[in-house]
């Protein structure tokens, strides 16, 4: 295949809400370049894109998927990503390497929560954009109210380049604001005739094309001074405007089409060519020390791997974009996170599933090579002695998680490696064994996210599972002081066991003064790996206990901490102070203090009016006005305390904290009472009282338990 240099090189991302159109979208770009000679479709399942087995099940998009077109002796590399919010870490490593975003709205519905969500991560890497509304034949479309809706949320950087001709059912036209022609399109779509613009259209056009020019003047000096001096600006002045604003983010291009019916897509694709940045013309990328780092040819080769994707029958498959430098079939470069030294057999440009092989690629472009061995999502590749570490992705914090219980006891190492490997090909999905749970751990963006956990589980790798509710992770404390001793006796023929341990407990706090009824010998202030901390203190007066026992004293009262009285959850913020005891010349040893220790401690806690804390979740969820009471009112049924309510375009933002316990499931709850349309996310805040009856709920059911067994 043709190699194409960095500034005939430029790289899109087609983003938007679930049902905007991407895939639709991105099949007519591909067709159009004639890299298929026949539009695949959702329903027929034989799209470039949305080629899993998952996704013609599922009927949406799960994976970012790349391709490739040919226009006008530029290439385009395409990465269509997903509409839900599950998948957002496809989205986000594809709007990485991406140089240009084309954000996909639908012209019945204008801005949604997906567009607002994907806007979130387009500011953060700063990336120029293009919008296309989508969808201009539905019956129910309105392109005037979406530009609306995108001017509002996007401001004053959104620029019209074309208005829709018949909307509607009828639609078959699009007047061009930059190249001032009427495109008119045969009914099944394709190529269009360029038209004089209709009488009837001429005056609006003319409106609308001098603010375009307006607005390409005013990105350059010396284009504004032509355009002070002529009153107009040429085509290719005009382009040079628009590249400048696009790239300090002072431009936003607006396109329309039907992707559906082939119309459109073509002449956005001439403006990407044109003016849409380059990678050597886009802003560089960030080194992990925060230096830059520029898309030069002549440099050292360095690659930054932004996907990973495990196929069953073929092994891994890494798509990477070619940093600086060139990259060969026959490459050897080093990862700068492992120092492994990886050498590269095979070079391909992706469509869809199709493996193009090429010889090399260069500065600012995109491929994929198969059977890394050492190399993951994230990771940097570079020469020897080029020593280049790319700032990596960072990833949002999972919001939902589910417990996973192999159904034969045998599949429980082979479950948790095939989770390993999902979590290496997607970093959002993270895996871990709780060892204060006892459960294998899996957390991810919502409840579609782990159904694809599930369903890779059960239908690739063949393994049952059971996903259940996890257990919360409680804490312990107390709410007021108690005293206790424990004489631990035991004779057995032999040397016996023999040890007494009084102690006293209080709730702790930092701060707090230090004790004054008993004489301090020693202390010792312990934070806890389970958040919280023990204060320990030695008030032995008189050697009733050798100071060699003490340790096992507080080894008896961390061991007890460790499964509390209550429901066995961690316990926290205590203050322990020894201050009697008793000891055997012959038989006290280690085992026989940590033993009276440990059980002197639960003495005193249950007599010191034990509390259960839960764990409490910060949460904003972004829901259409219109919702928001029925989110509101559903929050609250989930002990949410309301923190405040803030307003963002035409949503609503809602602040609460809620307990962990009322979140599972609640991606579903959401998605349910907005239609898909709200979002959320959530963050830990800190531990709270449990209400009462929920703390003799659960220390009942673990009595019973406990009883049972």
């Amino acid at each position: 295949m043709k190699v194409f240099d960095e500034k005939h090189i430029k790289n899109i991302v087609l983003l938007g809400a679930p049902k905007s159109g991407k895939t639709v979208l991105a099949e007519d770009m591909v067709f159009e370049a004639g890299i298929i000679h026949r539009r695949g479709t959702i329903e027929g399942k034989n799209t470039v894109s949305d080629y899993h087995q998952i996704e013609h099940e599922r009927g949406n998009s799960v994976f970012a998927t790349a391709m490739h077109t040919e226009w006008q002796d530029y290439k385009i590399n395409i990465i269509d990503t997903p509409g839900f919010d599950d998948f957002i870490g496809e989205m986000i490593s594809s709007v990485r390497v991406a140089d240009t975003c084309v954000i996909v709205v639908n012209a019945q519905h204008g801005v949604e929560v997906g567009t607002e969500l994907i806007w979130n991560y387009v500011e953060q890497f700063n990336k120029p954009v293009i919008f296309a509304i989508n969808q201009v034949d539905h019956p129910k479309a309105d392109f005037d109210q979406t530009l609306d809706s995108i001017k509002k949320r996007f401001g004053s950087a959104v620029t019209q380049m074309q208005y829709p001709f018949n909307q509607g059912e009828g639609f078959n036209g699009i007047i061009d604001l930059l190249k001032m022609t009427y495109y008119k399109f045969p009914a099944d779509g394709g190529k269009p005739e360029k038209l004089p613009i209709p009488e009837a259209e001429k005056e609006r056009a003319k409106l609308l094309h001098n603010e375009l020019v307006e607005k390409a003047a005013e990105n350059d000096i010396k284009l504004m001074e032509k355009y002070f001096e002529k009153g107009t600006l040429n085509e290719d002045e005009m382009r040079q405007g628009l590249k400048l604003g696009m790239i300090h983010h002072d431009i936003f291009p607006v396109f329309v089409m039907s992707a559906k019916k082939n119309m459109g897509s073509g002449r956005m694709m001439g403006f990407i060519d044109n003016v849409a940045p380059s990678p050597r013309e886009a802003k560089p990328e960030t080194r992990e020390d925060s230096k830059e780092i520029q898309f030069d040819p002549a440099k050292p080769a360095v690659l930054f791997v932004f996907k990973t994707h495990l196929e069953p029958n073929l092994g891994k498959l890494s798509f990477f974009k070619v940093i600086s430098g060139e990259v060969t079939a026959t490459s050897e470069l080093i990862n700068s996170q492992t120092g492994s030294v990886e050498r590269f057999h095979q070079l391909f440009i992706m469509d869809g599933k199709t493996r193009n092989p090429v010889d090399k690629l260069v500065a600012g472009d995109i491929g994929a090579t198969l059977k890394l061995k050492d190399t993951y999502t994230n990771q940097t590749l570079h020469a020897k002695g080029f020593d280049v570490t790319i700032k990596p992705i960072e990833f949002p914090e999972p919001r939902i998680r589910t417990a996973v219980i192999a159904l034969s006891k045998n599949d429980d190492e082979k479950i948790g490696e095939v989770l390993h490997k999902i979590h290496q090909e997607d970093p959002t999905v993270l895996v871990q064994y709780s060892k204060e749970l006892k459960q294998l751990i899996v957390s991810g963006q919502g409840e579609l996210h782990l159904q694809v956990c599930k369903w890779f589980l059960d239908n690739v790798y063949k393994l049952q599972a059971d996903f259940v509710t996890p257990k919360i992770s409680y804490r312990e404390t107390i709410r007021r002081s108690s005293n206790a001793n424990y004489r631990h006796k035991k004779q057995s023929g032999g040397a016996g066991q023999f040890g007494e341990v009084f102690l006293k407990i209080e709730p702790y706090y930092p701060g707090m003064p230090e004790p004054t009824e008993h004489s301090i010998r020693g202390k010792e202030v312990i934070d806890l790996e389970w958040g919280g901390q023990l204060v320990f203190y030695n008030c032995i007066v008189g050697g009733v206990i050798d100071a060699r026992f003490i340790p096992s004293i507080l080894k008896g009262v961390m061991e007890k901490m460790e499964e509390g009285p209550i429901t066995g959850s961690y316990v926290r913020d205590v203050r322990v102070i020894v201050y009697d005891g008793k000891m055997h010349p012959v038989d006290s040893n280690d085992i026989s203090f940590k033993i009276a220790g440990m059980m002197a401690f639960k003495e005193a806690f249950m007599k010191a009016e034990p509390q259960l804390l839960e764990p409490i979740y910060d949460l904003e969820v972004m829901v259409p006005e219109e919702m928001m009471g029925d989110v509101m009112s559903d929050l609250q049924t989930r002990r949410s305390m309301i923190m405040g309510v803030d307003a963002n375009g035409n949503y609503q933002v809602i602040k609460a904290r809620t307990p962990l316990t009322e979140l599972d499931r609640y991606s579903t709850s959401l998605r349910s009472l907005s239609q898909g349309r709200a979002r959320f996310s959530q963050q830990f805040a800190d531990f709270a009282p449990v209400p009462f009856d929920v703390q003799q709920k659960l220390a009942k059911e673990v009595r019973e338990l406990e009883m049972a067994k």
